[in-house]
Order: C-alpha cells, then structure tokens, then sequence
C-alpha cells in the first residue's frame, strides 16, 4: 500500500521550509521589535481547559485524545451498547490537541502569574489542529503565529497590534486590508432589536455572511430563533456603507438607547485616532457584518484580508475581558492577534513574492576530482564554513556530470572544482552558476566570491 499523511495536514519539502522560515522569521523579527517574549505550550491541553471557550461550532471541532492503557476497562456494557458519542468521548479522553494558542495562553498565564510581569506581552508559534474539513486555504494542522497583551485594558495595545499588521505585511510585500469592528457594537444591535440573550447566534451567523451569503444567513437565523421583523431591522445595520466616520455617526444614532454599542462606537473611534495621530497607513475598514465567532471576545475585533489573492482572512483577533476568569483569575484584559502562516504561504506562492535567494540553502559545493583532492576539499569546506558561508562537498569521485546537475538542481548559486592542478596552487576552479564564468581562486578569495 502506497504510504500517505491524513487528509488536511502536508509534508513540507526544503524549498517550502525554507519559505516558511521566511515568514515565521519576518513576523518574529517585527514582535521582538515591538518587545513581546517568546513562550510555547504543549501541543495537548487537558479538555477541561479547552472544551466551551470555542462555542458549540468549536467543541466539534477538537481532536480528543484516547486515553493510554485500556482506555476501555471502566466502561459498562450499558454505556457500550448506548452508543452516545459525546458520553463515551467525555469517559475515554481526558485530553486533546489545542484548537488555537489563546485558551492555552490564558490557562499558562493563570498557572505563572507569580513569574510574569504585568502587563504581559507575549508571542508564540505553533501548531494547532481543528477537525475541520480538509478544503483550499484550510487545513487540520496549521502553525499560528500569536502576539498578545495581557494586564491592561488600553486602547494603546490595539493600536500597536495595527501597527504590527502594517509592519508584518509590508515586509513580506503584501497588500492587505484590515477590518475592524467591536462586539460592543454587535452587542448593542441585538439590545436595539431586542434580542440581548442572541448575541452569539447572532454573531456566529453574520460571521459566516463572506462565506454562505445574506440569504443563508437569514435562514440560519430563522432557525435559531429569531423572528422575520427582527432580522429585517438587523440587515440595515449591518449593511451600512460609507466612509468609517460616517458609519459611526450613522451607528452614534442607530445605538442611542445602548450604552453597550455606543461604547464599543467610542472605543473604535478612539483606536482610527490613534492611528491617524500615528500616521498608520494601513488600509482600515469598518465592517460592521465582521463578528468573529469566538465567544471570548469582548472589545475590537480584527481580520486582515489579502487584496491580491482570493483567500479568506489571513489574521484576526481581538480583545477578551473574561478569558483568564475562567481558569480563577478574574479582572485581566487581554488583546491579541494571530498571523495564518499557511495562508500567509498561499498568497506568497499565488503571488510569486518569495525572494529568489531562498531556492538555495548551500552558497557553494566543492567538487573533489581524486582522492588527494577530496582530503584538501574537506579543509576548504572546513574553512568556508566557519566564516559563515553555507557549504557542501560532493561526496562521490567520478565524473563531473552527476555533481554538477546535484548543483543545478539544489540551485547552488557557486561550485569549486578542484582538480590535480589547483591542489597544486592550494585553490579551486570556482564557476558561477549563473553566468558560467570561472577562475582559479584561493580558499580565502572563494569565501569572499560566496559573500
């Protein structure tokens, strides 16, 4: 039988590593500089940590892990013979692979509050699974890569997040535009049609609007509840257009009776301010139908969308007043966002936008012609690499062919041949990949060549 990965997850050869490299290595490059830390966590979390922080939708979506020994044993026949899925799962596993980085990022921060200083900001990269279904820009294993603030409600951290967005992306050469919004407003909406308690239906439905459409929308509110008249008062809400000064005015009337959504209306407008006063020159917009389906989240919201690429959000995130209350520390506000390394890799590839140098790993490969010229090509390979130059012996004697189509294919950008007459003058035949020019050069003058 043909050998095969399950479906949803890849194998990444050296060009794609190395291109992931790229994009992990730019974005940790822009959180140092910002001065959040490094931390990870383990790949599995006990489900009591992980179960109801994600919604209904989320709890699907986890993979539970059987747990070891006769996960069997205590099981009665009765239980057996029920066949109740989510009684069995809950006796048989006591741990599963974590869904994202922020539920486990709140349990790390309750579990080390004595070693942390307040506030704290943190980074993180790392995979996460979903059981979701496998389709293009999607997957069941994914790295996220996590920036967070935590300890502080100001509105000074969602600026610095914006901010981290136009860095990251600038670097890395892509258009985006982000979409901002408050779940204080959408809080205060359902409080205008008179549906407080539907919050999160409310918001689990619209956050799928880019994805089923208006009318599958209204269906799947219909079916949760809420009446034809209160959705018809919700869609002119959400569908309001115009600049992001008028859509705030527009919402200072619509959410007079709420002082919910005019507080979330306040806080959006104080963070455009701060990015006009900053000179952020990010594409902003916003999207009053961008609900996020997460339950923790509180405040801003965010999700950054790639103009050149048909891909969904390529980041997102947001603040969450309550998640560390959860796990008994109470009162600790947090904001975060989270950078989709795969399909951040999708729009790079779609767009051709990867820098030529990363096809090649090794700078040179010497190319030894006897076995006197291999023991001197293992000094020069020797010398190369501890002036910092990538480098590699061919390791097999014969004739030039093999060697040279390994250089070509690896696309090894110089190779030193080195013959009976450069051991002679201590040297090597240097060629240049590109333009198939060569001279004799010394080890020294090789390092220099390759730099």
């Amino acid at each position: 039988m043909k050998p095969s990965i399950p479906k949803g997850t890849r194998d990444f050869l050296p060009l794609e590593m190395a291109r992931r490299n790229y994009i992990f290595n730019t974005i940790k490059d822009v959180f140092s500089r910002y001065g959040f830390s490094q931390i990870e966590t383990p790949a599995m979390e006990n489900l009591t940590t992980l179960m109801g922080k994600y919604g209904e939708e989320g709890d699907k979506l986890l993979f539970k892990i059987l747990n070891s020994g006769d996960w069997a044993g205590g099981l009665t026949d009765e239980e057996m013979l029920a066949k109740n899925s989510v009684k069995l799962t809950n006796r048989v596993s006591e741990k599963g692979l974590r869904y994202d980085l922020t539920v486990p990022f709140a349990r790390f921060v309750v579990q080390h509050r004595d070693q942390i200083q307040f506030p704290f900001r943190r980074f993180q990269i790392q995979p996460v699974w979903r059981a979701d279904r496998p389709q293009k820009g999607r997957y069941r294993e994914f790295y996220q890569c996590d920036v967070d603030i935590i300890g502080t409600d100001s509105l000074l951290c969602e600026l610095e997040l914006i901010q981290i967005v136009q860095d990251v992306y600038a670097a890395l050469g892509i258009n985006v535009c982000l979409k901002l919004n408050n779940r204080k407003i959408l809080a205060g909406i359902a409080e205008i049609i008179d549906e407080p308690d539907r919050l999160i239906d409310i918001t689990v439905a619209i956050d799928k609007l880019d994805k089923i459409g208006l009318e599958n929308v209204e269906k799947e509110l219909l079916e949760k509840g809420l009446t034809q008249d209160k959705i018809d008062a919700l869609k002119p809400v959400l569908l309001l257009e115009g600049s992001n000064e008028q859509k705030l005015n527009s919402l200072r009337t619509i959410l007079a009776e709420s002082e919910i959504g005019l507080k979330g209306v306040e806080e959006v407008a104080a963070i455009l301010n701060y990015c006009r006063q900053t000179a952020v020159e990010l594409n902003i917009e916003l999207d009053l139908t961008l609900a996020r389906g997460l339950n923790y989240y509180t405040g801003a919201i965010f999700e950054v969308k790639a103009l050149d690429v048909e891909i969904g959000s390529i980041t997102g995130g947001g603040r969450y007043d309550n998640l560390t209350g959860i796990f008994g520390l109470k009162d600790v506000s947090g904001v975060g966002i989270s950078f989709g390394a795969d399909r951040i890799y999708d729009v790079l590839t779609q767009l051709d936008a990867y820098p030529q140098s990363l096809q090649a790993t090794t700078q040179i490969l010497f190319i030894p012609m006897g076995e006197q010229e291999q023991l001197f090509a293992l000094q020069c390979v020797k010398q190369t690499r501890e002036k910092g130059i990538a480098a590699e012996i061919y390791p097999e004697l014969g004739k030039m062919k093999k060697p040279m189509n390994y250089a070509d294919q690896k696309h090894i950008p110089w190779v030193a041949i080195i013959g009976e007459n450069e051991l002679q003058n201590q040297s090597g035949m240097l060629k240049n990949m590109t333009t198939g020019e060569q001279k004799m050069v010394s080890v020294g003058e090789i390092v220099e060549y390759c730099k």
